[in-house]
């Protein structure tokens, strides 16, 4: 049985941003905050590339979704050629303002359009955000047509602009952090901590992983809280220019009058029920696909009688002939 995702990693990365906004709203001007938001780099998507259904059109009417995106790239670089290690679906209740977290696993086996049967972190390497997008609303009957992707570049320059931060490292995890030869408390800079946060082979794998990552965004928040306007400043400048998204300026000014309302209620990690399989390489399977949307619906969107789509049915199918795999 899958755990309840413990990371929000890049989603930790975004409320920061929020946050820091907000202060800048409160010591700003409208021009201030706007000239600010021009810095995020955006790119508009085609709405027939994204694999929204008309039943997910209709059942879902009244959930904003959101797919935050964090990238492998160490570079300036959103596009195809980088696998998306964590994805997570902001699902905003347009009428209570209630936010659920979904985090979908990075190995999780589904269908991507053009290339089969695959990992789903492959799918944003395949074809960007909006081959990612699809692959989310087509595997799990989902109505996504706004994404926001960071790569891990960001939080290295995040945590060097904050002057590092200060984490316990223990004798397992010495190995795989630059510099570090003993177990301790350390001071890291923000190649260390990315390294930290990205320890994938060591006890309790990917799990741990995301444990890691919610450690050190912990670390980056209880310091930033601290900073003046002006250090708040320094700070927003470095982050939003390693900020990818097609939501405009506009979209987000939108949003800020709602954040102190939102109520972050769930995270969930999905798929809830899987098993490993080692074929070409590791895969985490669905059992069974079509069961782990239903049980999905169910709980993000309270659609008690949810029944998924034929897509849905097919790939759940598909996956069961490949791999065995079935309740």
């Amino acid at each position: 049985m899958a755990k309840k995702s413990k990371g929000l990693k890049i989603f930790g990365i975004i409320v920061l941003i929020l946050v820091i906004l907000l202060v800048a709203i409160i010591g700003g001007t409208f021009w201030f905050v706007q000239d600010k938001l021009n810095k995020i780099q955006r790119i508009d998507l085609k709405e027939e590339e994204l694999g929204v259904s008309s039943q997910a059109e209709a059942s879902l009417g009244g959930f904003r979704n959101i797919a935050i995106f964090g990238i492998d790239s160490r570079e300036d670089s959103y596009d195809k050629g980088n696998r998306s290690d964590c994805i997570i679906i902001a699902s905003l209740n347009n009428k209570t303002k209630e936010v659920k977290l979904l985090s979908v696993y990075r190995d999780t086996y589904v269908q991507i359009e053009g290339y089969g049967l695959d990992k789903i972190t492959h799918a944003y390497s395949y074809g960007s955000a909006p081959l990612a997008i699809s692959t989310l609303n087509t595997n799990l009957d989902l109505n996504i047509k706004e994404f926001i992707t960071v790569n891990f570049d960001a939080v290295k320059e995040i945590i060097n602009s904050i002057d590092g931060i200060t984490m316990p490292i223990t004798a397992e995890e010495v190995s795989h952090i630059s510099g570090i030869t003993k177990e301790g408390t350390y001071h890291l800079t923000g190649e260390q901590a990315l390294e930290y946060a990205r320890i994938r082979y060591a006890t309790g794998g990917d799990y741990k992983r995301t444990e890691r990552m919610r450690d050190v965004l912990t670390a980056v928040v209880n310091k930033v809280k601290k900073f003046d306007i002006s250090r708040l400043n320094q700070l927003v400048d470095t982050v939003l220019p390693k900020i990818y998204t097609n939501l405009t300026a506009t979209d987000i000014f939108s949003m800020l009058p709602s954040v102190p309302s939102l109520n972050i209620s769930e995270s969930i990690g999905w798929p809830y029920q899987t098993k490993g399989i080692t074929m070409d390489r590791w895969y985490g399977i669905p059992v069974t696909l079509e069961s782990n949307v239903i049980k999905l619906h169910q709980e993000m969107f309270a659609e008690e009688d949810y029944s998924p789509s034929e897509k849905v049915k097919t790939i759940s199918n598909s996956i069961i002939n490949k791999t065995g795999y079935k309740e």
